[in-house]
């Protein structure tokens, strides 16, 4: 067991610098320019969404509280969802389900922007579409992690994973910008409009991924996965992977993840760490639409360049974290990323000028970026691809979780106490990750005792 565990504290200790990031590489890899451009473009028009939703209901019902829930119902069903859609993950085609999950938002969204522009759309509607699109949502986003693990090769996996950020966050936060320079010309409908074109082009890339496929379930035994780590926090690099005959039926397939987590602590830790960046980002918008509009004073154009701001430090982020993780202790480079958003947003509340205000949320978004890249890698070069669909749906669910809680307590304290009391539950909520991450490394780094 001594020899064992030395072995594995030797991997963890491997030098960042072996994983330099080719983009020339990654992106010669066939299928991954699709991929990308499908993520950015299907991102971009949620990110339109969100914001222009967001933005619509506090125009209409002037209540952080409804506002809160919309948060909400976008989350809630990544209570439910995930579970069975882990399973389907691993059990189909992603690509072809990717593109049905875009080509049914696309009819959702647009179906309620012809409602809202004859005239009969109700607020209702609005919460309704939402629900619908947090449904598919909780699949989507484990299937394209899914599908980026399938597309590229491991040793490519550091520069991958700050590619999807990229797309994700930089399409989500830009796309934030343009609703806040946009949102009084074209309104609600105009933007709504411009998602369900947007999943149209998605499921058009996602055609054009490749040909030939073997569903993950089918798939042999992938041995060795561990050993091309890019970082040093995962416990069992280096070891083979035993996987079990493969099932047959959902019930099996959804006990053996369960199975697969429980005998994986570091990997649940990591989840958390990522789980609590999640919901930090998407239960933080029910705040900064009230910082912008009462605090600055900005109005939906002081929003739009905060989201530019977060879009342009989580691109800068993106490029630069492989970097970053050399020079640096990738954990220690994770662990301050964490802990900045952690005060960082703590603080927030009491700048009072919209220059700062957009220079911190560029800060913001490269700590989210540098974070989610070492977490998301270290997961996927753990789990097995077969694994994949059902582990990503776990800390989907997770995520979900602490988004419903804090959607609702944020709301419900920027409107009944006060903002920065607010804004210091949310900060609370960073600093869960910074634990979680911090006991994901002290994990790795126990001294073996002889046995």
């Amino acid at each position: 067991m001594r020899d064992v565990r030395s072995r594995v504290r030797g991997i963890l200790r491997m030098d960042f610098a072996q994983h330099h990031v080719d983009w020339r590489a990654l992106f010669a890899q066939r299928g991954f320019p699709f991929l990308f451009a499908a993520m950015a473009i299907s991102l971009f028009g949620t990110g339109m969404n969100y914001s222009g939703v967001t933005w619509y209901i506090l125009e209409q019902t002037n209540s952080t509280v409804n506002v809160g829930l919309m948060v909400i119902l976008l989350t809630l069903p990544g209570l439910v969802v995930p579970p069975f859609g882990g399973v389907l993950i691993d059990r189909v085609d992603r690509r072809y389900l990717g593109m049905t999950l875009d080509v049914v938002r696309a009819l959702i969204v647009g179906g309620t922007a012809a409602l809202l522009y004859s005239g009969v759309g109700q607020l209702w509607h609005v919460y309704l579409m939402v629900t619908l699109l947090g449904a598919g949502f909780a699949i989507y986003w484990s299937t394209i992690h899914a599908l980026t693990q399938e597309v590229v090769q491991p040793a490519q996996m550091v520069g991958a994973n700050s590619a999807v950020l990229i797309a994700v966050q930089g399409g989500m936060m830009t796309a934030g910008a343009v609703v806040g320079f946009v949102y009084a010309r074209i309104g609600v409908t105009g933007i709504l409009g411009i998602d369900a074109l947007t999943y149209v082009a998605s499921a058009v890339c996602l055609l054009q991924l490749r040909r030939g496929y073997r569903a993950p379930h089918h798939l042999v035994p992938e041995a060795g996965v561990h050993e091309t780590l890019p970082t040093e926090l995962t416990e069992e690099a280096g070891l083979p992977i035993v996987e079990p005959e493969v099932p047959a039926g959902f019930l099996v397939d959804f006990r053996e993840g369960l199975r697969y987590l429980r005998g994986q602590p570091q990997v649940f830790a990591l989840g958390l760490t990522y789980a609590c960046m999640i919901a930090g980002v998407i239960s933080a918008n029910v705040l900064v639409v009230v910082l912008a509009r009462d605090v600055l004073q900005a109005g939906p154009e002081g929003y739009g360049w905060m989201q530019a701001g977060w879009a342009l430090g989580a691109i800068v982020g993106g490029f630069s974290t492989g970097l970053m993780a050399r020079k640096f202790h990738p954990m220690g480079v994770l662990v301050t990323a964490l802990a900045t958003l952690a005060i960082g947003h703590t603080l927030y509340p009491y700048v009072r000028y919209l220059a700062l205000a957009v220079a911190m949320h560029v800060v913001f978004g490269g700590c989210r970026a540098l974070g989610g890249v070492l977490t998301q890698s270290s997961i996927m070069t753990t789990v097995p691809r077969r694994l994949m669909g059902r582990t990503q749906s776990a800390f989907s669910v997770m995520a979900t979780l602490l988004q419903v809680a804090m959607s609702f307590s944020l709301g419900w304290l920027a409107q009944n106490v006060n903002l920065p009391v607010a804004f210091l539950t949310l900060g609370l909520l960073y600093a869960g990750a910074t634990l979680a991450a911090l006991r994901a490394r002290s994990m790795a780094a126990i001294t073996p005792s002889a046995t």
